[in-house]
């Protein structure tokens, strides 16, 4: 949300990024990508008929309707929220939703009270059942974000729910007597504090003792007595611009029992900015997992782990801070994935109106490149302001595409209601899905196909968080999008099935639980992929480590080699695709 840029700025930008476009291809291109460079034009066009994308909300029993609170006072913090998680809380094998409100009173305010998050449990049948008051997980303050992870390791899933205020850990306590999973409130217990405007967060274990830490993006310190106003004196949100940065927190897990804020100590408080979303993983890949966050307004922060318990953030230094003409942009959420399936992870913020969002693409040593007008981002993305995005291979074919989610910040100009006079019309905008076209064509690119995927692009909300799951245990991705006063919308993916596909949990039997940040090598006979365990959730989000892998034609694995996140390496067999395979340490070959 960051000032906005000037035509004539970002129309320079655009030149500068075509005019210095890098046509090589990925060095880890296969001779199979070099075949489906002679692929005629048509079999693309050919491949988008099969985007489907279908609003299956209510016929799953989705009931939810976000409620931002205190939008119409023009709260900042009612503009940014809320977010979701999508994991196995009760252990049965299939995926539940768990959906962040925020319209509970704010610190030091009153409001209704009422207003709750919401745990829906995804039954037999795939329909969903609300087990918020079972759960416990319901009063969780003025939501914003929340995190997945095993914070005592004790094989199930625990939660930390982010707000506008004090924030809240849950620890899974497993069935009761009647059966029913409950959660904990254990925040002050486990050494959580600060009444901060939290946004996103992150599950890792920087110091590779086992134990998953805990990294929190904190937002500005917000006055709810700023008045703010657009051109004309007509009252609008403020931006991150009218209040000063607050350093995130490093909280460190001291074997399960409690979490230190070690912020200090590890450097991370040496920078006091608008921090929004945040993933973590090996992006240098020298075994230590690192930490990227989106700040708004600011330059972004790699956070290089130097493997001593401290961090350093390169994001300077390695081009990941600025846009490729030397902008600081307005940073919201974060997609992370292989895009040019070259074996490192790239990255791609997104932004405000009036400014692209922004590919960063891993050269190795040499760094980040702004990739974003020679993949064919640019233009797309100018006239939204984007939030919750993922890289997600929607279409099975063994490439990365791309899903981000829209939902204006400031009042658009000319704006009408699309809902009857619904206060958050002139804020709704429709959202992007891009193919990636490197199987298709052998060469690096995306193209937007938003056109031709229904439901997904074709409305409009105010969209904040996106998570690409397998929810319905079919073989593709489908989507979870969550909506500023409307209903999440569960979309299913009804074109992606008909492509190969295998789905790998990386499972650590020492610590009973996933191993987040392994990177696993799967090995067919015409590819190498690289994946990594790495959680989906850039923007507010969280799920499981999971890792969903298309593999277009090919219906066997040869071999999966993993290395896991203190270093050590095993290989394991392969085996026929369209299946979950679990790779448990020390069972390799």
């Amino acid at each position: 949300m960051t000032r906005l840029v000037t035509t004539a700025v970002l129309g320079l930008g655009l030149l500068v990024g075509l005019g210095s476009c890098d046509s090589r291809r990925p060095s880890g291109a296969s001779s199979l990508q070099n075949e489906a460079a002679m692929v005629a034009e048509e079999s693309l066009d050919e491949r988008l008929l099969g985007i489907r994308f279908v609003d299956v909300t209510e016929e799953v029993g989705l009931d939810f309707v976000h409620d931002s609170g205190s939008g119409e006072d023009y709260s900042l913090p009612a503009i940014m929220g809320g977010g979701a998680a999508v994991f196995d809380y009760d252990g049965d094998g299939d995926l539940d939703i768990y959906l962040i409100n925020s319209g509970k009173a704010p610190p030091g305010g009153s409001g209704p009270g009422t207003v709750r998050n919401r745990l829906f449990r995804q039954e037999s049948d795939g329909r969903f059942s609300d087990a918020t008051e079972s759960s416990g997980l319901g009063d969780a303050g003025y939501g914003m974000g929340c995190a997945i992870g095993d914070i005592d390791n004790d094989g199930d899933l625990d939660v930390f729910v982010t707000n506008w205020g004090p924030n809240a850990l849950y620890r899974n306590d497993g069935p009761g007597e009647d059966g029913q999973v409950r959660f904990s409130e254990v925040s002050a217990q486990m050494g959580i504090e600060g009444d901060d405007f939290s946004t996103s967060a992150v599950f890792l274990d920087y110091d590779r003792d086992g134990y998953l830490d805990l990294y929190v993006t904190q937002y500005v310190n917000f006055d709810p007595r700023r008045v703010c106003t657009q051109e004309g004196g007509r009252r609008d949100y403020c931006g991150p611009t009218q209040f000063a940065g607050v350093p995130d927190t490093l909280l460190r897990n001291l074997g399960g029992r409690s979490f230190l804020d070690v912020s200090r100590e590890a450097g991370i408080a040496r920078a006091a900015y608008a921090g929004l979303g945040v993933v973590s993983a090996d992006l240098d890949d020298d075994g230590w997992v690192d930490i990227y966050v989106a700040n708004d307004a600011d330059p972004n922060s790699l956070w290089i782990n130097q493997g001593d318990g401290t961090f350093v953030d390169e994001a300077i230094v390695l081009g990941a801070a600025f846009s490729g003409y030397g902008v600081a942009e307005a940073g919201m959420g974060i997609a992370i994935g292989d895009s040019d399936e070259d074996g490192d992870l790239d990255l791609f913020v997104s932004h405000l109106v009036q400014e692209t969002n922004t590919h960063y693409e891993n050269r190795g040593q040499e760094g980040f490149e702004d990739t974003t007008a020679e993949l064919g981002f640019a233009t797309s993305s100018v006239s939204s302001t984007g939030f919750g995005t993922a890289f997600f291979d929607y279409d099975n074919d063994g490439d990365l595409d791309l899903v981000v989610v829209n939902g204006a910040v400031k009042r658009r100009s000319g704006a009408h209601p699309v809902h009857g006079e619904w206060f958050w019309s002139p804020y709704a905008e429709r959202n992007l899905l891009f193919q990636n076209t490197l199987v298709e064509t052998g060469r690096r690119g995306f193209i937007d196909v938003s056109g031709e995927a229904g439901p997904l692009t074709g409305g409009l909300d105010v969209s904040r968080g996106v998570l690409p799951v397998d929810i319905d245990g079919d073989g593709d991705l489908d989507l979870l999008v969550t909506n500023i006063e409307a209903p999440a919308r569960l979309y299913r993916n009804e074109g992606g099935s008909s492509g190969s596909w295998v789905e790998i949990r990386v499972l650590d039997s020492r610590l009973r639980r996933e191993a987040l940040g392994a990177k696993v090598t799967i090995v067919t006979a015409g590819r190498r992929y690289v994946r990594h365990a790495v959680p989906f959730g850039g923007y507010l989000s969280g799920a499981e480590g999971r890792i969903h892998l298309g593999l277009a034609t090919e219906e066997t694995v040869q071999r999966y080699e993993v290395r896991w996140p203190d270093g050590f390496e095993e290989r394991f067999s392969g085996g026929p695709a369209r299946r979950v395979v679990e790779l448990r340490r020390g069972e390799g070959q």
